[in-house]
């Protein structure tokens, strides 16, 4: 029987002598591969900054630290998202509130966030994490726009797109990451991710003073640097200037997400190609599909479908050997969130799109067979 994922890592000869190479050198940890790594991603996102981090939770986690996240805070997110998403604020004290989703787009929907903007006192919220979730980017122009309104700041989750980017007003292609609109930015470097480096998290950013603090805080608030000393005592003192974490990331997978990023590019055309054949098999049927507006360009971490009997179509892909996911429970409605106040039927959108969604297999990887495979037992069912 087959057995197909919805996601996999590939892992090239390439890869592997990237690594090797590493673990030769003298560093595993703190090394130079880590700037390295960062250089790059900053230029592959266009971005003027980037500071790789453990895990992409990490990232977020540093992100609301830089931005001064404290108790009581309120911030706007999506439901459909990795917890994460939300944790990060909750990590920090603060409190979450969550804006439904666009049953087309299946992102936050802006209009939303402006309604629940409106129905407070201005000053309530300090900012927003709006998700890119499949891979499709959020029109941060018309939410920095919202934000400016408010004085509210922006950290883009852009784990599922890098690559991916929106045309803006002027015609201009902005990158997911890029820090043109938002003030932090986080990536994920988890196996099933487009850059895969077992685990590890990026962030950019275009301010050099949520930079420099980021690098701080991702060391245990430890710095080494002159220019920041009160005193100096040598060449080994150091000062704890802050209360920071051991968020780095090691040399061996920076070198690995180095050599994954190389082919990013690649890999994102074969995205985009697996998407239009599904897209195309699917056309005129029962089955829902995410909207594909022309002034966006998707990065397909995920291809989800909906369907009116999803967990009948889920059972029957397994029996079948294909290993379909379901992204994601609403936040909202986890046991953790729901102690706040929060219960089904508060964001009916995101909850009628959790009861349809289903992931199907996609990445760079899926043999044409193996995907035609797919769809024809994805109609098969559907279609009976």
């Amino acid at each position: 029987m087959k057995n197909i994922p919805y996601g996999r890592q590939e892992i090239t000869k390439a890869d592997e002598e990237a690594v090797l190479e590493t673990l030769r050198s003298d560093f595993l940890t703190q090394g130079p591969k880590i700037a390295e790594f960062e250089k790059a991603f900053a230029e592959y996102v266009g971005s003027q900054y980037a500071v790789a981090v453990s895990n992409g939770t990490a990232a977020l986690h540093l992100c609301a630290m830089a931005l001064g996240v404290k108790p009581g805070d309120k911030v706007i997110t999506t439901p459909i998202t990795f917890a994460a998403s939300a944790n990060c604020i909750k990590y920090c004290g603060g409190e979450v509130a969550f804006a439904d989703i666009d049953p087309e787009t299946f992102l936050m929907d802006i209009a939303k966030v402006k309604e629940l903007l409106e129905s407070h006192p201005k000053g309530t919220f300090k900012g927003i994490v709006p998700v890119d979730f499949t891979g499709f980017p959020v029109n941060l122009e018309g939410l920095r726009a919202l934000a400016d309104e408010y004085d509210l700041w922006i950290i883009e989750d852009a784990c599922h797109a890098p690559g991916a980017y929106f045309m803006d007003s002027n015609h201009q292609k902005q990158l997911c990451g890029n820090g043109r609109f938002a003030e932090l930015a986080i990536f994920s470097f988890h196996p099933v991710k487009h850059i895969a480096a077992g685990e590890g998290g990026m962030i950019t950013t275009n301010d050099e003073a949520l930079y420099q603090k980021l690098l701080m805080l991702r060391t245990h608030g430890i710095t080494k640097d002159p220019s920041l000393l009160e005193k100096n005592e040598g060449g080994w003192y150091y000062e704890m200037q802050d209360l920071g974490y051991n968020y780095r990331i090691t040399d061996f997978q920076a070198a690995l997400g180095l050599s994954q990023l190389g082919r990013a590019e690649a890999n994102l055309e074969k995205r985009r190609d697996i998407a239009h054949r599904y897209d195309k098999a699917f056309a005129g049927t029962s089955i829902g599909l995410q909207e594909q507006a022309q002034e966006y360009s998707n990065a397909f971490h995920l291809y989800v479908i909906r369907v009116n009997d999803r967990k009948g179509l889920y059972d029957h892909l397994r029996e079948n050997g294909i290993y379909a996911q379901v992204h994601y429970i609403p936040v909202h409605t986890l046991p953790y969130y729901r102690q706040f106040g929060w219960k089904e039927g508060d964001l009916p959108l995101a909850e009628k799109y959790y009861s349809e969604c289903l992931s199907l297999p996609m990445y760079p990887s899926l043999t044409a067979e193996d995907q035609q495979y797919v769809i024809d037992r994805v109609l098969e069912f559907v279609d009976r």
